[in-house]
């Protein structure tokens, strides 16, 4: 045996133990693999370090900067809204319906970047149904992988069996010859979580969602957090009066949020603003006193519309704690006269006076110094509250900064960048473009380009990509798997298929997929041609099953959300078992009774 392809496999397979092991960041493991390659001479410089300049990289760090763009935007706060009023608040329905979404989109847009679109969406649906992202991240990238095999423009072995069976005198593959097992394989995929997914997937514990400030504040201070949108109607007494001759805090003890009127929308109304009727208020209070308060001005419940929805959303505005400092302003006076309503757009709700809790109407009560105001209203309002020196905010927020002005030039460039990858232009070259869009018509400054690349899943792929061009180099992938057929090569042909598979599956987790289908291309048709099996479904097969990646986060996809959903290479080797077994039962049955 050579002596290159000996240093290979030791290099390999303590890459591998490390691996497994998990002892250090998968990201050092990777780095230490590819100086060890260079160390050994088993590789030149400029190869070592090929992995920082590969298509695969590339591809990689401009797709994070893509759906960065997508997601600074707020479009998949939209899309997190709408996938909960379809699917619920239950784990299963969700990451059943997410899935299925993002496996058919992988089908047409490369599996990368549909789990790139994703991402957003799904940390938003996490978050909103305390759902631990954990529970639905894995499964999503799973089905972005399995979605790849829809089609032959779903993943990069299939769209480069084609030129390879070309090369060899044989038949290319229609777009859709791969659909009928691409489609057994994602639904299967999904089946296999929502029946095991609670055994299979972390512990609950890891990427648990905590309660938020805001959960933690209504709870502490039993804030009334019921919002109600109420419409005046032309039979409705309220038209014409103000908040307080409507006796709105004296009478019910309900905060006005806001008023609205087509796109015309204030936000805490001075107390003077006078009703009319079309107007839709956004209250808040207890059920039973915003019933009241309707019920005697004859208002019509319109909450289920969608009408203050983006302003009434956690991200967009909520409680905080306002103390009164020594020198403020407002200290020795009412919040009438200071006009706090008029001045912030602010609606005050609780105020501690001395010590003492008091609610409903406090506008007469003179502040002092030390007093606590629990007010109510958008974080970009609580801000200027928190610039002045009147204030003290002591609830910590983080103020949107979603431009939904940039929506549809963020939208433009996504799509701009999956055109240019669908109609035969490379990736890395398609997404960089996009991602240079994305600054360039101002989505992003260069710098939040830069802060969007998780850098450790960069040196993950690019440490890793140098090992398989040394296997390839040193004909370590060669050695490999003719010792393999030739144990099988004798054997009933449904040993060939599965041994197939297997070293598909083993190829991909150490090499591109791209490059294990490229060196397993010519071994697999010589393979047929000696043992009487049309070539051509063979070398298909070795396609769909070099996306058969999913014990280790290799794959580009789940290298891409292995940082979103907190796992460790353990819960990929635990998930990823399962999924591996069933793929390749499930292709190599497919393929050997159906197709071969």
């Amino acid at each position: 045996m050579d002596s290159g392809i000996i240093i290979v496999l030791i290099i390999l397979g303590i890459t591998v133990i490390m691996l497994v092991l998990d002892v250090v960041r998968i990201d050092i493991v990777a780095i230490g693999c590819m100086l060890a390659l260079g160390w050994s001479g088993i590789l030149e410089p400029q190869e070592m370090f090929s992995g920082f300049s590969s298509n695969a990289v590339i591809a990689m760090l401009s797709v994070m900067i893509l759906g960065q763009g997508i997601a600074r935007t707020g479009i998949m706060d939209e899309f997190s809204k709408f996938i909960i009023r379809k699917a619920g608040t239950g784990k299963k329905n969700l990451a059943g319906l997410l899935s299925l979404s993002t496996g058919f989109l992988s089908g047409l847009i490369q599996n990368i970047g549909a789990a790139a679109l994703f991402l957003p969406g799904i940390m938003q649906v996490s978050r909103r149904a305390k759902i631990p992202a954990s529970s639905l991240i894995m499964p999503i990238g799973f089905a972005a992988i399995l979605g790849g095999t829809l089609t032959m423009v779903g993943s990069g072995p299939l769209i480069l069996v084609n030129d390879l069976l070309r090369n060899e005198g044989l038949e290319a593959y229609n777009l859709f010859s791969v659909t009928p097992v691409g489609i057994v394989l994602l639904l299967s995929g999904i089946g296999y979580f929502l029946l095991v997914g609670n055994k299979v997937l972390p512990d609950k514990n890891v990427g648990k969602t905590e309660k938020t400030e805001q959960e933690k504040l209504v709870e502490k201070l039993d804030l009334p957090h019921n919002i109600k949108l109420l419409t005046i109607t032309r039979k409705s007494s309220l038209a014409g009066k103000t908040t307080e001759e409507a006796g709105l805090w004296k009478t019910y003890n309900v905060n006005l949020l806001g008023i609205g009127k087509g796109d015309d929308v204030v936000y805490a109304p001075w107390r003077e603003t006078k009703f009319e009727d079309g107007q839709t208020l956004a209250v808040l209070g207890s059920a039973e006193n915003i019933e009241h308060f309707s019920e005697d001005f004859q208002l019509d419940d319109i909450s289920s519309s969608r009408y203050f929805s983006n302003d009434l959303d956690p991200s967009v505005s909520g409680f905080a704690e306002v103390i009164i400092p020594p020198d403020s302003k407002l200290a020795g006076k009412c919040i009438r006269e200071f006009s706090l309503r008029k001045r912030y757009a602010v609606e005050p709700v609780i105020l501690f006076n001395q010590g003492e809790r008091v609610d409903g109407d406090f506008s007469d009560l003179e502040i002092r110094t030390g007093d606590t105001l629990i007010v109510y209203g958008r974080w970009v309002n609580i801000k200027d509250l928190k610039d002045s020196a009147d204030f003290v905010v002591i609830t910590g927020f983080e103020v949107d900064k979603k431009n939904r002005k940039k929506t549809w030039p963020a939208i433009g460039c996504f799509v701009f960048a999956i055109t240019l990858a669908m109609v035969g232009y490379p990736i890395s070259m398609a997404f960089l473009t996009g991602a240079l869009c994305m600054v360039l018509t101002r989505v992003m400054n260069i710098g939040q380009a830069y802060e969007a690349i998780e850098w450790k899943v960069v040196f993950l792929l690019a440490g890793l990509i140098p090992l398989g061009l040394a296997m390839q180099k040193t004909g370590t992938a060669q050695f490999l798997a003719e010792s393999i057929m030739s144990v099988v090569i004798d054997l009933h042909p449904v040993f060939i298929v599965l041994m197939v598979g297997v070293l598909a599956t083993a190829f991909s987790l150490f090499m591109s997929n791209v490059g294990a289908i490229v060196v397993l291309a010519p071994l697999v048709i010589g393979m047929a041609d000696i043992a009487g099996i049309d070539p051509r479904p063979l070398v298909l097969m070795a396609a769909v099953c070099v996306a058969n990646s999913f014990i280790l986060p290799t794959h580009q996809v789940n290298a891409f959300l292995m940082s979103s959903g907190g796992y460790r290479n353990a819960d990929y080797l635990k998930a990823g078992s399962g999924m591996t077994v069933l793929f390749l039962t499930i292709t190599v049955s497919l393929f050997y009774f159906f197709i071969i």
